[in-house]
């Protein structure tokens, strides 16, 4: 049955014809103009999005037989559950961030803001799409984009850096691709709402805990999982300010989004029986990242190796289906599906800090900085919410992530969930001594002429802090729509 509610297909393709026309017909501050413009009604649709779903699948645009061919059967299938609904707002949220986070670039503006307008839209496309096949479209669309944002706005290595992170999530996407395909000739569908149900009747090309790692792979290169990870560091530390908001906070969610829409919801038994891989490499993730995290002494890479431990903390929560409770098991899924969103949003307020202290400061070297709270207050108080909320700090959203986590999965297994908190010690380590090298201390001669961040600059540090304390205080937005 054919359904069209538009809000879903507005929401994605409205940054996209707005890149096109900014492309077309805008140049220099009229684009960025537009671009701000645009993403404050994306950021407007996906509120109204998240604030109308109840419960089950809703919203749904549905066209059937969308690309007519008589082998294959792809419709056009978008909606939102509890698992996406909370990502489409974080990626209008984050949308708005980076284009206020790019507002002092001046090379080649129309450029920029175009393709970060196609990377929104490319990302909600993955987290509405229901049928396989678009699903697999718009994963391989935001490539485009994020390449181009890393290779000619970024610093250091840059098309190194954007090559390393194409290669790496190409080759994850063509296991992936293997898995839809064995998929779809088993059963004769893409359509991700009945795979569940046709899977364990179907006749497979290839046994289900085959398709299940294939499937899984690509997901764990984009999380990315252990050791898959390489990629991250060095896209983090080269991308632009814009473009690490974006990668830290919607694209590698992409891979635990897929884990729990894929792994958890089509192969529910095979991901049972595979639960104590996920959580050794989930323990893994965990203390490796953040024991190279302490060696750091680059911001951003410092934030990049956090994300690849705090990445982790999703990891072990999706273990926690291994649990014999199902109550467990629902705590863990739920804690991992916040942590998502949470992440998306202490991250991205990092990287903002890091992109406003390295406009002035043009260094990004941990041991160059001492006492930047004296020169610049404003700023700081935004970083030391964010480090605080990166560390788990009670009465911020990253507390109540990795509590629910921790609950969830102790019921699974005790000895990797205590493993796992290790990560929390070793997070106030690092993050605590970033704090204190970078805010506090004695001023120095060198930054005595840096001025603090003006109103326009923020907005966006704004908007990310109030939904950290939000969701810190009064976690139920989210929890309830995700259970």
């Amino acid at each position: 049955m054919e359904e069209f509610s538009g809000y879903l297909t507005a929401a994605i393709f409205l940054p996209i014809l707005s890149a096109v026309l900014i492309m077309l017909f805008l140049s220099g501050k009229t684009a960025r103009g537009f671009a701000v413009a645009t993403s404050i009604v994306e950021l407007a649709l996906t509120v109204v999005i998240f604030t109308q779903y109840r419960r089950g699948i809703q919203m749904v645009d549905r066209i059937n037989d969308w690309i007519p061919a008589d082998s294959i059967r792809v419709d056009y299938f978008l909606s939102v559950d509890g698992i996406s609904a909370p990502l489409v707002l974080l990626t209008g949220v984050l949308g708005l961030v980076a284009v206020f986070a790019s507002w002092n670039l001046t090379l080649r503006l129309k450029e920029h803001f175009a393709w970060l307008l196609v990377l929104q839209g490319a990302v909600i496309g993955v987290f509405t799409s229901m049928d396989f096949f678009l699903f697999f479209l718009f994963w391989e669309l935001e490539l485009i984009p994020m390449f181009l944002l890393i290779s000619i706005w970024g610093s250091g290595r840059k098309e190194y850096s954007a090559m390393k992170f194409l290669i790496f999530t190409i080759l994850g996407s063509a296991f992936m691709l293997v898995g839809i395909l064995a998929l779809y000739f088993s059963t004769g569908t893409f359509d991700m709402s009945i795979l569940p149900q046709k899977i364990p009747q179907a006749d497979l090309l290839i046994p289900a805990s085959w398709i299940f790692i294939l499937t899984i792979i690509g997901f764990a290169v984009k999380l990315p999982v252990f050791p898959l990870h390489t990629w991250l560091p060095d896209a983090h530390t080269d991308a632009p300010t814009a473009a690490s908001v974006m990668l830290a906070g919607v694209l590698l969610k992409m891979g635990g989004y897929g884990m729990l829409r894929v792994s958890a919801g089509m192969f529910p038994e095979q991901l049972q029986y595979f639960a104590w891989v996920i959580a050794i490499l989930a323990v893994i993730n965990i203390i490796y990242g953040a024991a190279i995290t302490i060696r750091q002494t680059d911001l951003k890479r410092l934030i990049a190796y956090s994300s690849v431990s705090h990445m982790g903390f999703v990891l072990l929560g999706i273990s926690s289906i291994g649990a014999a409770s199902t109550e467990a098991a629902l705590v863990g899924v739920t804690g991992a599906a916040l942590q998502m969103f949470t992440h998306g949003t202490i991250t991205g307020l990092l990287f903002v800090c890091v992109g406003l202290i390295y406009d002035r400061a043009h260094t990004r070297h941990i041991p160059d900085f001492s006492g930047l709270a004296g020169k610049m207050p404003v700023m700081a108080i935004f970083f030391l919410l964010a480090g605080l909320a990166s560390l788990g700090l009670p009465i911020t959203s990253g507390f109540v992530a990795e509590i629910m986590i921790f609950l969830g999965a102790f019921q699974y297994s005790e000895i990797l969930t205590i493993l796992g908190t290790l990560g929390v010690f070793l997070a106030a380590g690092y993050i605590l001594w970033n704090l204190r090298t970078v805010l506090f201390g004695p001023q120095m001669d060198r930054w005595s002429k840096l001025n603090d961040i003006n109103v326009l600059e923020a907005c966006a540090p704004v908007i990310l802090s109030i939904s950290i304390i939000l969701i810190g205080i009064y976690p139920k937005i989210l929890t309830d729509i995700i259970s």
